[in-house]
């Protein structure tokens, strides 16, 4: 692949110049001297708050994860098990009721009760939240006493249990005292006491937080659970440049990387002191495009045209991409490349159909753009971020060369997600590459946040690209409400081959995700990149 057609800005390129620098001085790991039973992780970002209602963003909600509890939670195999909840009951095809766990306190003491609970539920649907969807999902809970909670659908959930597992409870009684009973809205730079601060009911207790820096737990003595590892303290440290991260780990002053570069696997595992855990990630990573808007935001068109209204232009660059050059040259084999829709291939039951990828064809792509009017191509940014996906900046480097064969000529724009996703929250956008995934392989946890039509409540609430498919749509309206899992396999299956005909988004692959540790730390790898630290041994 030739890179050098490509425009690229960054706006961390002098930070992570540094960040070497930073590290040979200590500034990165001045936290004191570390115990035997302290664990020091690293990846490429940080995450973005500490509110847990606020983003939505696996490395976000796996920190929090540390510190709040949902009332269902995930065993190692992923399945659901008691949480916050120790009992539950499907009433009737619209009722649940939940049985809480007794004796459960937060952090700073306070009893875990029903009401929790219900301000918990009501604070996630707000407008800033981005689990707003989930939230909306699951009904409206009812107390029914201290340790009882009804929760009422208005149409059948067939995935209901899925759902509450996205879903943290918060202290009403703390939100009230720091003023928090609204989630953080972090699209508008909003800065709250939640954003730095927790109180949570799990295992660990979060001492400090300081955004970009480091963010430092210790166990909690008083949790209701069980722990498997020994972790007492843990400090996360964001490192934004790969050899670094790299250099801390071979050195020791890091005991566990989430993210290693994939061109270093092979150095990784040839290197004394340090272990490799490969495994796939419920994650796809694709392409969006405005498709709204009349004339490109950041884009120069003939005819002042959005020429990704025009089905032609999104299968042209669709067929121009070279995927299994990425997934060699730069992927280093780690990526799975794919046509499907969802997270996991799960989730279209496994159906080649459904997961098969347009051929790679750039005489039928150059065709598909002179038919369409742009046989001369057309200027357009891409935004991307570079601190979020493997190799993601790389990934849209390589696309803007590849759509430079269709004369189109891409701009990246790559910046950290913390700028890139506010962004795409405003829809100010025109290309972008984004992923999504996470615990839930079922095909809903992708359909209705992010490829329905956008609505209040959540509905397409990551369908930055704004497109709209009323077909479609009615479709996935009713796979979400259907109780019948033979009716719902047939509508879900006509949902995504509806919407790969019309390619709203363009799918690349799902990712490998490669985990490396120091030789005597044993952590739990899991397909939804979650990681437990109460599953944690430093030996």
């Amino acid at each position: 692949m030739i890179l050098k057609t490509a425009t690229r800005i960054s706006t961390t390129r002098t930070a992570r110049a540094l960040l070497p620098w930073a590290l040979a001085a200590g500034s990165l790991f001045s936290v004191g001297i570390a115990s035997a039973q302290t664990l020091r992780w690293a990846s490429q970002g940080d995450m973005q708050t500490a509110d847990p209602h606020s983003q939505n963003e696996i490395l976000t909600n796996s920190i929090n994860g540390q510190t709040y509890e949902r009332l269902v939670s995930r065993d190692q195999q992923l399945a659901i098990v008691p949480g916050l909840a120790t009992e539950w009951t499907q009433v009737k095809p619209t009722l649940w009721r939940l049985k809480l766990r007794q004796g459960v306190k937060f952090h700073d003491g306070s009893p875990f009760t029903a009401d929790d609970v219900v301000f918990s539920i009501q604070r996630a649907k707000d407008p800033n939240s981005q689990i707003s969807v989930y939230a909306q999902a699951v009904g409206t809970p009812k107390k029914i006493d201290d340790h009882t909670v009804d929760f009422q659908l208005d149409k059948v959930n067939p995935i209901f249990l899925q759902h509450l597992d996205t879903l943290f409870i918060m202290s009403k009684r703390w939100s009230e005292q720091y003023k928090v009973t609204k989630p953080q809205s972090f699209k508008d730079r909003e800065e709250t006491y939640a954003a730095t601060h927790a109180n949570g009911t799990g295992p660990y207790i979060l001492v400090d937080r300081q955004p970009g820096v480091r963010t430092t737990f210790k166990r909690n003595p008083n949790w209701w659970g069980k722990f498997d590892g020994n972790v007492q303290d843990a400090v996360y440290t964001p490192i934004g440049n790969d050899a670094t991260r790299l250099a801390a780990l071979i050195s020791g002053e890091i005991d566990f990387v989430v993210d290693p570069a994939p061109r270093d696997i092979p150095r990784l595992k040839q290197t004394a002191g340090v272990k490799v855990q490969e495994g796939p990630e419920n994650r796809l990573i694709f392409i969006g495009m405005d498709q709204s808007r009349d004339k490109l935001l950041y884009g120069k068109v003939p005819g002042d045209k959005n020429p990704f209204k025009d089905l032609r232009v999104r299968q042209a660059l669709y067929q121009a991409i070279d995927i299994n050059a990425i997934r060699t040259k730069l992927m280093n084999g780690l990526s799975v490349p794919t046509g499907g829709l969802t997270p996991s291939p799960l989730g279209a039951f496994n159906d080649p159909q459904l997961e098969a990828r347009l051929p790679y064809d750039l005489a039928a792509s150059r065709k598909l753009m002179s038919d369409a009017g742009f046989a001369d191509g057309f200027e357009v940014t891409l935004d991307c971020p570079n601190n979020r996906y493997i190799n993601d900046e790389e990934i849209c480097l390589a696309l803007a060369s590849m759509w430079a064969q269709l004369k189109v000529k891409v701009r990246v724009n790559a910046q950290p997600r913390v700028l890139m996703f506010p962004k795409l929250e405003k829809l100010d956008t025109s290309l972008y590459l984004y992923g999504w995934g996470g615990t839930i392989t079922d095909a809903e946890t992708l359909i209705t946040p992010v490829l329905r039509n956008r609505s209040d409540k959540g509905v397409g609430n990551y369908n930055f690209g704004n497109w709209r498919d009323d077909k479609f749509d009615a479709l996935a309206a009713a796979s979400s409400i259907e109780a019948d899992p033979k009716k719902r396999e047939a509508l879900i299956r006509e949902v995504l081959a509806e919407f790969k005909a019309q390619i709203h988004l363009i799918p690349l692959h799902r990712q490998m995700i490669p985990w490396a540790t120091r030789q005597n730390v044993t952590v739990q790898h899991r397909p939804d990149n979650w990681f437990e630290l109460r599953w944690a041994t430093v030996k």
